[in-house]
């Protein structure tokens, strides 16, 4: 039998070795940024253009390559990083396999140019398909410039997987951020489509988040330090109040390198446990310095992914000093051992004048809900009495107070019948909504003249109980309000016929320049909806009229910084543009949880909600309402 086990061509290997590699633009911006880092550079530019399809170009001031290195660059495991396998676990570069160019040249057509200082003339090299097509001397600044050009060009399949040019720009600006913050003695600079993005001069790391992130971040920074024998620790965390709804700014560095672990994000939600509001994720930036020999990198392709040899004494130490820092700058809450923190909240009676006698008091029977209520054994005081006395009995009365607070809001109705408890139950979801709003219909018109009609009602300020023939509906009224939303904003954005309220005063709003990018181009889109945004100087947009359907009921700015980190969120659910602006906007737009609503609001959000084509679930799939039958209590009582 013939042999059939060969060595495949150099062409080849490099194709699968990019499959690994290079993945997407972002993939060639990261590489090529590390490699200009690794060569000491004191200055990076970045050229994008078409989101990283036709060119991404990088210029440094580094050492330079000789002509020899400069050809040995692109050949595969060719490296000045490592010449053991001892140097594997001691590794402080960025780059060290000798791939990325490789896998880049066999994807793309490259262009190289590199000068060392020493040397009056630099080297070009182009190269087409892992074939070299011409290399010469030639005139050029000391470093390198490499310009990769038509990605993916010679595989056609992988080129038609990449997303839209708006979804690909953001994970190059996530590559470029954090390369920037990394090392914010380096000055970066970025210019997508012959527009700059990002002048970042050298500085430090407080200075380079503030020029990423945008200067309202500054005031949300709490620096975080720790020093041990094993590691050390630097960096900020961010105050519980400006926390967000979606991730983002959650950055950790090991050795100055980007990495992502849960378990130590697990860590630093930990020490905000107690102080963060719900469903919401915390600014972040934390650089973690350890010896190379107790953590290993190469695990994955692209080193995100580390592993130490002590995880539980890194996320201790972590917990420990992020909690710290946020109690040194008074985050966290204090606590008050020569206070009762159950009567805490409880308003404590002026103390009575010493200068006449008074009588100690106790709350009426109409405070009590209508039953009279004195401690037993208790007996009026003078006001002669010791300080102890009185202080005694002020006390008895604030937890008289907290024990019936509340009451007088339980009135009865006109037949004199008290409010019905609610017991939760299962869920129903199957029930038909047509049939759900017909009953809540037909129960309206039934109690319509009797004076014992339940009009629906919230919970806690969440949730909206509503009767209906068969037992009653219990809707989440911010998952039923971004259903109402999504679907009118889908309605005008399809219609193109949305009207718009002029605001009095127009509202300013400056964005960190990715997200200013992204507004610019989502920005035609948003204004179908009645919005007016313009361009106000740069990374800055003026707002001039909002929807109608939302007047100027919100914090007009807070609600365009929302719809931008919705719509990044649902980037990777691969949703049309508009798609993904009707959802954005109606997560941002809709009431929250936690805010009063009239009976009126309530019977108008009930009736739109069911008149929705789609009333099961919100945009991100959260169940809208659910039902429960009256069948189904009995059996829970017994019955």
């Amino acid at each position: 039998m013939a042999d059939i086990i060969q060595l495949l061509p150099d062409a080849i290997a490099n194709q699968i070795a990019a499959g690994e590699v290079i993945q997407r633009p972002a993939s060639v911006v990261k590489e090529l940024l590390e490699n200009a880092i690794d060569a000491g550079s004191t200055s990076v530019k970045l050229i994008i253009k078409d989101a990283g399809r036709t060119l991404i170009q990088v210029i440094d001031n580094g050492c330079g390559m000789t002509e020899t290195d400069a050809r040995m660059a692109f050949e595969r495991h060719a490296t000045s990083k490592i010449r053991k396998s001892d140097d594997l676990f001691a590794i402080r570069t960025m780059g060290f396999r000798g791939e990325a160019l490789a896998s880049i040249a066999a994807i793309a057509q490259v262009e190289l140019k590199s000068r060392q200082q020493v040397n009056d003339l630099g080297t070009r090299i182009l190269i087409e398909r892992s074939e070299v097509q011409s290399q010469e001397p030639c005139q050029c600044a000391t470093g390198t410039s490499i310009s990769v050009k038509n990605l993916f060009y010679n595989v056609p399949a992988r080129r038609n997987f990449l997303k839209s040019n708006t979804v690909e720009m953001r994970h190059v600006l996530d590559e470029f951020q954090r390369l920037a913050i990394a090392n914010p003695d380096v000055f970066f600079s970025l210019h997508h489509n012959n527009t700059e993005m990002f002048h970042l001069p050298p500085g430090n790391l407080r200075q380079r988040i503030i020029g990423i992130f945008g200067a309202n971040t500054n005031k949300k920074l709490v620096p975080v330090n720790e020093a041990t024998d094993d590691l050390k620790l630097e960096g900020f965390a961010g105050k519980p109040e400006f926390a967000k709804k979606t991730r983002g700014e959650q950055l950790f560095f090991v050795n100055n390198r980007f990495i992502k672990s849960g378990y130590l994000n697990h860590a630093v939600m930990s020490a905000y446990e107690g102080v963060l509001p719900p469903d919401t994720f915390p600014l972040y930036v934390i650089f973690i310095d350890i010896n190379p020999k107790l953590i290993d990198i190469n695990v994955h392709p692209t080193k995100q992914e580390i592993k130490f040899e002590d995880e539980k004494l890194v996320y201790h130490i972590l917990k420990v000093a992020v909690r710290h820092a946020l109690a040194q700058h008074s985050v966290m809450p204090t606590l008050d051992f020569d206070q009762d923190s159950n009567f805490s909240n409880v308003r404590i009676p002026p103390s009575p004048p010493t200068s006449a006698p008074t009588v100690e008091t106790y709350p009426s029977r109409a405070s009590l809900g209508g039953q009279a209520a004195k401690p037993s054994g208790s007996t009026g005081s003078s006001g002669g009495g010791s300080v102890d006395d009185r202080r005694r009995h002020q006390d008895n009365l604030k937890h008289w107070e907290k024990l019936y607070e509340g009451l007088e809001a339980f009135d009865e109705d006109e037949d004199g019948e008290t409010e019905e408890l609610i017991v939760a139950s299962a869920a129903n979801e199957t029930v038909d909504a047509v049939t759900i709003e017909s009953q809540w219909e037909t129960t309206e018109q039934e109690q319509k003249g009797h004076k014992t009609e339940k009009p629906p009602y919230q919970i806690h300020q969440r949730y909206i109980v509503s009767q209906i023939k068969s037992g009653f509906v219990l809707i989440d009224q911010q998952a039923a309000h971004e259903r109402i939303l999504y679907e009118e904003f889908q309605r005008i954005l399809q219609e193109q016929k949305a009207s718009s309220q002029r605001l009095l005063f127009p509202a300013t709003i400056t964005l960190p320049p990715a997200d200013a990018t992204l507004l610019t181009d989502i920005r035609a889109e948003i204004n179908q909806l009645g919005f007016d945004i313009q361009d106000f100087g740069p990374n800055a947009f003026v707002i001039n009229a909002v929807p109608a359907e939302l007047g100027e009921q919100k914090n007009t700015t807070t609600l365009i910084e929302g719809l931008l980190e919705q719509y990044k969120n649902n980037l990777t659910l691969q949703l049309d543009v508009r798609d993904n602006i009707a959802a954005a906007m109606a997560k941002s737009a809709a009431i929250r949880t936690g805010q009063r609503l009239t009976e009126v609001e309530m019977k108008s959000l009930i009736n739109r909600l069911f008149a929705c084509t789609q009333p099961y679930r919100s945009p991100g799939g959260k169940s809208c309402f659910i039902t429960f039958e009256l069948e189904e209590l009995g059996k829970r009582f017994g019955s």
